[in-house]
């Protein structure tokens, strides 16, 4: 039996094969991440003779990069395993040297999956892959969009500071649409009274009715004449904001569109998330893509520590710390997406709102106890997706009674 042992980099991989003793057979290869790389990957396999009946390949599941040579190796019908980083980091820590190199490491794949075959990184279905992308898409020009709100916010509060008293929402339709054509006071106290009044009806659809815009137009006058904004380069913050409001507007479209599809997407396989209260489909669309197939977590726990939502506990010694942090090493975007579906939960959800509750009750802070709320929600996630059924909350007659 031969083991073939790749580690993966960004531009270049490097293969090293061994024999059933551990022995390196011949020299490692270095190919470059394309197809030229490829050819000579199958002239190294063919050289050695390695068949799929007589030869176990693994490779770390590092980023992306690795997509493609597993995707070449299984073409060819060889059974590949990837697996997490931290496994081969594992044995690395046995040597005493602390040496890393490309080729250092690609034997010593080989050797993990010689001595302990480790357990295989689950491969996404087609449909699971489409969610993971969308949804990590979408967190990304979600977090676009909170920078630019952010730096329109910082530049407004030079110009006109008192502009965020006028509106709940400053990033709303009317608000949007008034910063546009005019952020700076004296661009408001230039326009007639009648034409914002207009404005400001339109933008919001009608919802804002004309007596109550009348009303945020004269707030908006009486703010700008007596604003303690700064005054001088205005000219440059009034196109900055300007901007900034023209990319976040465009933002805010492709993330409807992202979640438009997202939607579509979830259509037929939400597994009953959406019946959980907190999780929509799109949060369930993030948790499903991540997650991929249920059924490879055989405990709730062993979700929760995917989640990166589990303890981490410090021992040294005699000494156990009595107050441990989540770890946060499972995936940040499933963590994100049950964490903001707890938020909603802890106050909406008749049983996690009481849970909630009682655990402030305890004196326990805001967040420990969405923390807990958290893993509750695990919990409800792992069972009503592996017994197939909607959730229905369940009220802890002990925490009712208080």
């Amino acid at each position: 039996m031969f083991f073939l042992g790749i580690d993966i980099g960004k531009r270049h991989h490097e293969a090293a094969l061994i024999d059933d003793n551990g022995k390196q057979i011949g020299k490692s290869l270095r190919f470059s991440n394309s197809k030229a790389g490829s050819d000579r990957l199958l002239d190294f396999i063919n050289q050695h003779q390695l068949l799929p009946d007589n030869t176990l390949i693994g490779l770390e599941a590092t980023g992306h990069y690795w997509l493609s040579v597993f995707s070449f190796l299984t073409a060819l019908d060889f059974q590949v395993v990837p697996f997490n980083p931290i496994q081969s980091d594992t044995l690395r820590n046995f040597y005493l040297r602390k040496t890393k190199t490309d080729t250092i490491d690609a034997v010593l794949i080989a050797q993990v999956i010689r001595m302990d075959l480790p357990d295989q990184t689950y491969i996404h279905s087609e449909d699971h892959i489409r969610l993971k992308k969308l949804s990590r898409f979408r967190y990304s020009l979600v977090d676009q969009a909170s920078d630019l709100k952010r730096q329109v916010i910082a530049s407004l509060d030079q110009v006109f500071p008192e502009y965020e008293q006028l509106f709940s929402d400053m990033f709303g339709k009317s608000s949007t649409q008034l910063l546009l054509q005019s952020p700076l006071p004296e661009d408001l106290l230039e326009i007639d009274a009648e034409s914002l009044i207009t404005l400001l009806n339109e933008a919001s659809q009608g919802r804002l009715t004309r007596d109550k815009s009348s009303e945020k137009v004269a707030q908006l006058h009486t703010l700008a004449k007596d604003s303690f904004g700064i005054r001088v380069a205005t000219d440059v913050y009034k196109l900055q904001i300007q901007l900034l409001l023209e990319q976040l507007v465009l933002l805010e479209k492709q993330i409807q569109l992202v979640e438009q599809e997202m939607n579509e997407q979830i259509v037929d396989q939400d597994f009953h998330l959406t019946t959980i209260t907190g999780i929509g489909p799109v949060t369930a669309a993030t948790i499903i893509g991540e997650i991929g197939d249920i059924h490879r977590f055989e405990r709730p726990n062993q979700l929760l520590a995917f989640a990166g939502l589990d303890a981490s506990v410090h021992q040294s010694g005699d000494f156990t710390a009595s107050r441990n942090k989540l770890s946060k090493r499972g995936s940040p975007y499933l963590r994100r997406a049950i964490w903001q579906a707890a938020f909603v939960a802890a106050f909406r959800d008749p049983a996690l709102s009481l849970y909630y509750q009682s655990l402030r009750k305890r004196g326990k802070h805001h967040g420990t106890a969405i923390g807990a709320v958290c893993r509750k929600l695990v919990n409800i996630i792992f069972a009503i997706w592996t017994q197939d059924k909607p959730y229905e909350p369940h009220i802890n007659p002990e925490l009712s009674k208080d």
